[in-house]
Formats: structure tokens, sequence, C-alpha cells
């Protein structure tokens, strides 16, 4: 009924314009291709952009706006039944939470039994059951945990602030009776700042984590644990003790290896279905943008106050990083995958997750989804490897559509849900953990977005219509790049237009491919796509992706900026 009333009110209205075409509403905004129909002897002009809009039909008889009115009732009821907007696609629901638990969200894990286990800010690990939504206490007395991965029904592995903890219920009574330390062969010194992530299967019987670097909104301890060096005190975000702004690995025999350098705030580990590993990171000094890394053992990534705990940078250098050239720093460090461009997509991102491939959730498998903190979005990654470097784009999976902010953790359950945890220590953020339920179906999404020497393929999840896709006025590009410097954050530099030259749409609609005026690697080409639809009518409702150029196919004569 609300649908009748909104086209009905368009029409009384409509008077005002003497041309136009019908609108039946945000969420029927479909495209249907009518020309010069007749309506009861009075031609129907619409002009297909974004929707029927609201038309202006001048002098018509009262029983001829009538015959119109049933007309867009016809043509509501013929309209595609997929193109609704993604979020119909999947639900989000709320999990309840026991009363009097803070429930800041720090890891989950699914048990072998298919039980959840979450560990919370203030120290508590509470198992729940899906079956009977009830939650039970494991264990408490943990220490800022964020993160968990569960080694049995019994035995979980939990990263603790100051420590990697094998946390076990010997006697299977449902309460946790051991607490065995695994690995504390890492600095700290007593900074607010220095958080613990992970920890992450490394595919190999041993674990990734990261460490936070320390914050110059507080100081350090007279007590530390491990080494000190003033080399790595200086900056806003510093590494006094070994390995702070470091992601290391704990073999499957215990041994701890410092794997790369250069990150500020790690909050995200996580690894893809090729075995790639991948570290989110956050906007800061040396960070002019929050990023998304694949991580490789011996490189560096940028922020450099770690640096100071490379065996081989006392020989060569022996000073506080600071000291050094933008120039020779920015030599040292690799370039981030995808770059999130700041209050544009993601302010502070979180964990990345891949989807599994057996599961059902919509036509992405194998791809990440990362979280964000400060607005109520789940992020998409598309990766390629280009010239030897994996580099990609972003977009938006689910915006609102029922979604917490501070979505902090994720986790798959066998039955495909994702669900999802918040937290928000003193940050923006939220409370709570929710479950996204994928409803089947295929909404109309970007599906791939691979680049070529002289623009980008679009692949889409269906094919599109091809008149509004063939037009190069409904592909806006601009380009923009981050600079790398001391400083906390970056605004967008050398932000300039990109023309679309040419456009090319594959014989099954799925595919589109546009030729840019130019291509300059090391910087973020944004995309706002106006006015396409599927072939049935189906909105595009994640419209604005983010590509992150660091390479290109074939050669270009073109100077790279600094991201």
């Amino acid at each position: 009924m609300a649908h009748i009333k909104e086209i009905f009110i368009r029409l009384i209205n409509s008077g005002r314009r003497p041309v136009g075409s019908w609108s039946l509403g945000r969420r029927r905004e479909t495209e249907y291709a009518i020309f010069s129909k007749k309506i009861a002897s009075v031609p129907l002009v619409t002009a297909i952009h974004q929707g029927l809009r609201p038309a202006a039909l001048i002098g018509l008889h009262p029983h001829r706006l009538v015959l119109i009115f049933l007309f867009s009732l016809l043509l509501w009821s013929c309209s595609d039944p997929n193109e609704d907007k993604i979020d119909d696609f999947y639900t989000v629901e709320d999990i309840a939470l026991p009363e009097g638990l803070t429930t800041e969200v720090g890891g989950m894990d699914f048990l072998p039994d298919g039980r959840l286990a979450a560990v919370f800010h203030r120290g508590e690990v509470m198992i729940y059951d899906p079956q009977t939504e009830e939650w039970a206490l494991f264990a408490e007395g943990l220490h800022d945990p964020l993160g968990v991965q569960a080694l049995s029904n019994d035995e979980l592995l939990i990263m603790q602030r100051p420590e990697l903890t094998r946390v076990s219920d010997s006697n299977s009574d449902g309460i946790a009776d051991t607490y065995m330390t695994v690995t504390d062969d890492y600095g700290m010194s007593g900074n607010y700042h220095e958080f613990a992530f992970g920890p992450e299967p490394d595919g190999e019987g041993g674990y990734f984590f990261a460490l936070n670097c320390a914050s110059s909104g507080a100081g350090i301890w007279d007590e530390l644990r491990g080494e000190f060096n003033p080399n790595g005190r200086p900056g806003r975000m510093y590494s006094t003790v070994p390995y702070r702004g470091w992601v290391l690995r704990l073999t499957k025999d215990g041994k701890l290896e410092p794997w790369a350098s250069g990150f500020r705030s790690p909050d995200g580990v996580g690894m893809d279905l090729e075995g790639n590993l991948f570290v989110t990171d956050n906007q800061g000094d040396w960070l002019g943008t929050s990023k998304l890394y694949h991580v490789e053992k011996g490189k560096h990534y940028g922020q450099v106050s770690s640096l100071v705990w490379r065996e081989d940078w006392d020989e060569k250098y022996g000073v506080d990083p600071h000291e050094l050239p933008v120039e020779t720093l920015d030599s040292l460090r690799t370039k981030a995958a995808v770059l999130f461009p700041h209050n544009l997509m993601s302010n502070s991102p979180t964990q990345p997750v891949v989807i599994p491939e057996n599961v059902e959730f919509g036509p992405f498998a194998g791809q990440l989804l990362v979280g964000e903190m400060d607005y109520p979005r789940i992020m998409r990654i598309m990766l390629e490897e280009v010239q030897g470097q994996m580099q990609g784009a972003c977009v938006s999976f689910l915006d609102s559509t029922g979604l917490s902010i501070g979505n902090h953790r994720m986790k798959f359950a066998t039955d495909g849900s994702l669900w999802v945890g918040s937290s928000a220590y003193v940050w923006v953020g939220d409370k709570g953990i929710q479950r996204i339920k994928y409803n089947g179906g295929t909404p109309m999404d970007i599906l791939h977005m691979n680049v070529k020497s002289n623009g980008f393929d679009l692949t889409f999840t269906r094919p599109v219509n091809k008149e509004f896709a063939a037009n190069p006025e409904n592909y806006k590009f601009q380009r923009y790049y981050y600079k790398y410097h001391r400083e906390y954050g970056s605004p967008r530099m050398d932000e300039q237009p990109v023309a679309v030259k040419n456009v090319q749409i594959s014989e099954d609609g799925i595919k589109v491919s546009l030729e840019l005026d130019e291509m300059v690697t090391g910087y973020v080409y944004d995309l706002q796509i106006d006015s396409l639809v599927s072939q049935k009518g189906a909105n595009l409702d994640n419209n604005r992706i983010f590509y992150t150029l660091n390479q290109l196919p074939q050669s270009t004569d073109k100077i790279a900026a600094t991201n």
C-alpha cells in the first residue's frame, strides 16, 4: 500500500512538469525501457535514468489517470524479484548476551561441536550454544584478550596482552582449570597501547600474531620486560622493547620468529584460501590512511619505529629511524595491497576473514571481508597479483542494514552464517555479537575489478543493462594518493578526475571494460558508478569502489606517486 500511495501522490504532482518519467519509489527503482507507449490514447514517455521518476502528464482526464495508475502497478508487479537492495539477501540478527557482562568482543572461534567461544575485554571467556541459546563461563581473569583459536572442545589458544596462553578443561566439566603459557618472548613497557592480536594459524601447525606499538599518549614503566632500545622511543607511536610493531610467527615446535616489521596498530590478522597472510593497519603516523598489507617474511611495511629491532639495523644505521630522510625510509618499505580511503571507506579496519568455498554466502567465495570500527560497515576485498605484487580494490559489502558499528571480530560458522563481534574500548565502537545469514539469491554487485594497462575490467554478479552500461558518463573516476610522512594521517594528494575514453561490454553483459585517459601507479583510483542496473532492472547499491594501483600489467612511463 505504501507504494500505491506514493505513486498516487506523484501522479497528482506530476502536472508541474511537461515531460518526465514514472517513479515506483526507492525500493522499486527499476529501469523500464518504454518509449512512445500509448495508454488510453495518451503518449507515455519515460526517461530512463535511475528509476521511473515523476512524470508530467498535462491535461489528462481523471479516467486516464486511473488507467496510467493501474499500468504503473502492472510494471511494479512484473519487476525483477531480485532487484532488492543487497541487505535483502542478508539478514542481521542480534545475539542475546548475559546480563552484567561487558560485551566488548576481543575474539571468537567455533568449537568442533559447533559451540561458539568468545573472549571479552575484561578477561572473560564464554561458551555459547546456538541450539539452546545459552551462555556458560569457561574461564576468566585474562588480560585484555584480543583473539582465540579453538584447539578442541575443551582447549583454547588465547592471545592476551602479556602472552599467548593455552586454556584447558582437563576434566571436561565445562570450566577451565589449566592456564599454560605458550610464549611470552616479546617485550612489554607497560604502555596502555601495547595490544597483542591473533593468533592466526599459519597452515603448518604454527601461528601468527601481531604486536601494537606503544603510544606517546602515555609513557613507559620503570620495570620493563625485554631489552630497552632508546632509538625506538621517539615518535608518536614507538617501539622501545622487542618486536613492538612486528608480526611474529610461532612455529609448531615452539620457536618464535620475527616475521615482518612496520606496523602501527595491526588489529586484524588473517589468511586467504591460498595461504597468504594479510594484516590491517590503522591511519596515523607514517600511515596516510588505513591499509591492508599482504605480509611476507623479512619485509618492512612503513611505520618506522619497529626498524630498530631488525638484526642489521645497528650495523647499517644505528640511529633513531626518524633521523633518516623520508626517501630512505620509503625505499625500505613494501606498499600496501589495498588502501582504505579515510572518511570514505574506512577509518579503523579490523579483522580480515576469508569467505569459505564450502558455505553458501552469495557469489563471493574466496574473497576477504574486513570489519570496520567507525561505521556500520563490513568491506569486501578483491585482490589480484600484478607484476609479482598483490593489489586490488575495496568496496562496501554491507552498510548499516541493522549492522552495529565497532565490527571488531568475525567468524564463519559451519552453517555459513557470519558472526560479528563489536568492541569500542575508549574509541568509536559498540558492544555485542550479531549473526549475518545469507537468504539466497544473487545481489547485483561488482564481483571483480581487474587492472589493465589502459584501464579496468569490471565483472558483475549479473548481466548489466547494456544501454546504461555503455555510457562513459556513468563512470566517474578520480585519483589521488596519500603522503608517506611522520605526521598523523594525510589529506588526499593530487586529487583529480580521470576521463573514461571508451566502454566495451561483453556479449553476456557480465564484464564491462573501461579505457581511461591515463593510468598512473601509486594512486588510488576512486570510481563512482551512476545509473547502472542489471539486465532485469536491479540497482547496483555498492556503487563506489577504490582500487589501489601499485603496478600495471605492462610498463608505463608515468612517474609513481608515494602512497
